[in-house]
Formats: structure tokens, sequence, C-alpha cells
């Protein structure tokens, strides 16, 4: 008998549930695409003068690559500048929200530790042989070394060798 006083509610509380009180008035949707498209052309505007200090960097940078670079792209310059600038300001607000953090050092160090011990055991290679996983290892030994390869020619800022003059 108590559940059925339960499930009978009055009828002014399931009309008044889905209404939306508001503690102030609500904003215009004029003004509010006004503000939207003042904000559009604001930041428009700052990754414009971003993109141009970018490009100037990198054309610096580069040398005559960047310049050839540059000819190269022709009348894409300015959409892929833009669109690089928009990747890096989205890259930047998803490292916020999701609260990325550099690892703490002991991390690194109790993980390069288990890799190499794991890499001085006999049996654990054995294992890795004997499963078919070596395949896998194989390929990411391969991954790092490519990364350490790239992070090097950009270092010496050529291809081969460094430029001595």
């Amino acid at each position: 008998m108590a559940s059925n006083t339960l499930r009978q509610v009055p009828r002014s509380f399931r009309t008044n549930a889905c209404k939306r009180f508001y503690s102030t008035t609500p904003p215009s949707t004029q003004q509010s695409a006004e503000q939207l498209q003042k904000k559009v052309t604001e930041f428009a505007a700052s990754a414009q003068e971003s993109l141009n200090k970018v490009w100037g960097v990198t054309k610096k940078s580069l040398g005559p690559f960047g310049e050839r670079l540059t000819g190269a792209l022709g009348s894409y310059r300015a959409p892929v500048t833009y669109n690089l600038q928009v990747t890096r300001e989205l890259l930047k607000q998803v490292y916020v929200a999701e609260r990325l953090r550099i690892p703490h050092w002991t991390t690194f160090v109790s993980e390069y530790g288990l890799l190499l011990s794991r890499a001085r055991n006999p049996a654990f290679l054995r294992e890795v042989v004997r499963s078919g996983e070596w395949v896998k290892v194989g390929v990411y030994v391969i991954e790092g070394y490519g990364i350490f390869k790239i992070g090097e020619i950009i270092g010496r800022r050529n291809l081969v060798g460094y430029n001595i003059q």
C-alpha cells in the first residue's frame, strides 16, 4: 500500500520537473553570436601572427631548404601553417584536459632497469624466441633505433654528417 502512494506523483510536479528556472535572464542569442564571432576573429588574428613568426623561424633554421619549401608550398602555405597551428592548440588543450605530466625520474629508472634485467636474463630470451615474440621485440628495437636516428638528424640539422664550414 505504501508503494502505491509513492508511485502517484501530483501532476504539478511532473510538468515543472522539465522546466529550466533561470537565476538570471537567459542570454540573448544575438549577443552570444556576436561575442562568439568576435572571439573567432581575435583567435584568427593571433593565429596568423603566430604562424608568421613560426614560419619565419622555420625558414631561417632550414636555410636554403626552407626557401625551397616556401616556394614549393606556394599558395598552400597559409592553410598548411594554419592547420599546424590549430593542431598545436588542440594538443595543448588535450594536454591540459587530460592532466598529462612528465613522469618522475624514478619511473624511468624502474622501467629501464626492468628492461635491462630482462635483456640480461637468458631464460627470458629463450622464452621470447620459443613463443615467437622475437618479431615483436625486433620491431620495437627498430622503432627505437629509428626514433634515435631521427633525433640525431634533427640535432645535426643535416641528413648526413655535420655541416662544417
